[in-house]
């Protein structure tokens, strides 16, 4: 068996490729690099560039792709990037090439993280976690995996679409933020407020200002991080009041996914809760979360935790790389 192969984690913004060594008594990350560069024109251009980096050209491959993966033809959701799953091994030179929702190889990497890889939002850490995990996460998109099993049994995990579910307004102000959001893009999914455009949106619209059909820019609107920024420094209202309501929205929608999988484990992931976990962690979330009418005790059984895990998805495909 060759000893190292590539692996990746594609998403909507970050590009990120590594090397593992598939001999490895546990699944390791080398050689990590992001590319950012927008000027990368496909995915082949992107892992060429890196390999030719690294200085090497392993036969065995396993990308995470922020797609659904059906078909030999893929086209990433969030990013204007297609290809032939048949095309790209062999360009790449690949023998053996394995490929996997973003998602899914972010629940592939729950049974290796540590303790310290997790913060704790409620309930006790342990590791591995219990299953079934459900794992969500805001980042470019919103994603939704499912895994299931334990160490003894093996693991077993359910890649899904489940970020672009149906938004449920749970009260005025967020019937009032679907009603925005309609204009703008007709059909309204969770993602459209859970993910950085969706944190964009909740705050245009919250400040009153009238929404234009996608996709032409919305004038007015700040990018997520100038929401987050203006909120953690205290003196803006307004964002403050759109980064509460967006925490309390995900603890919603969370709890829905959780529901839906019969969770023993949520584990929260995408890179837009880490820029101000503590505002997350004093938040609505929880409450969001376990607010299901009958169902409430059955929510606060469950266990929710952060991943701060600084690569999840590249550990995931490590771990699929060796299976």
């Amino acid at each position: 068996m060759e000893k190292l192969a590539l692996i990746g984690d594609i998403g909507g913004t970050n590009a990120r490729f590594a090397l593992t060594d598939l001999a490895a008594r546990e699944p390791r990350i080398l050689e990590e690099q992001t590319l950012t560069d927008q000027g990368f024109h496909s995915l082949r251009e992107a892992a060429q560039h890196y390999l030719d980096g690294v200085g090497t050209h392993p036969r065995r491959a396993a990308l995470a792709v922020a797609s659904p993966i059906t078909g030999d033809a893929i086209t990433l959701t969030n990013r204007d990037w297609s290809f032939r799953r048949s095309e790209l091994k062999q360009a790449l030179g690949l023998d053996d090439f394995k490929l996997i929702n973003d998602f899914a190889a972010i629940a592939w990497s729950a049974p290796h993280l540590l303790e310290g890889d997790r913060m704790p939002v409620h309930g006790a850490i342990a590791t591995p976690p219990a299953g079934p995990v459900t794992l969500i996460g805001a980042g470019t998109g919103l994603g939704v995996a499912l895994l299931t099993g334990s160490s003894d049994t093996g693991w077993h995990v359910v890649p899904t679409e489940g970020g672009h579910a149906s938004f449920a307004p749970t009260d005025d102000e967020e019937r009032e933020l679907a009603t925005w959001l309609g204009i703008r893009h007709g059909r309204v999914s969770n993602e459209r407020l859970l993910s950085g455009h969706g944190l964009s949106n909740i705050d245009a619209a919250l400040r009153g200002i009238q929404p234009i059909a996608a996709p032409a820019s919305q004038p007015g609107s700040r990018r997520s991080k100038e929401v987050v920024d203006a909120a953690l420094a205290g003196n803006d209202p307004d964002a403050e009041r759109a980064l509460h309501r967006f925490c309390r929205i995900y603890g919603a929608v969370a709890g829905d996914a959780a529901l839906l999988h019969g969770a023993n484990t949520v584990l929260i992931a995408g890179g837009i809760v880490l820029h101000f976990l503590d505002f997350f962690r004093d938040s609505e979330f929880m409450e969001a979360f376990v607010a299901k009418g009958r169902h409430e005790d059955y929510m606060q059984r469950m266990t929710v935790q952060v991943i701060t895990h600084p690569n999840p998805g590249l550990l995931g495909a490590a771990v699929a790389a060796r299976a």
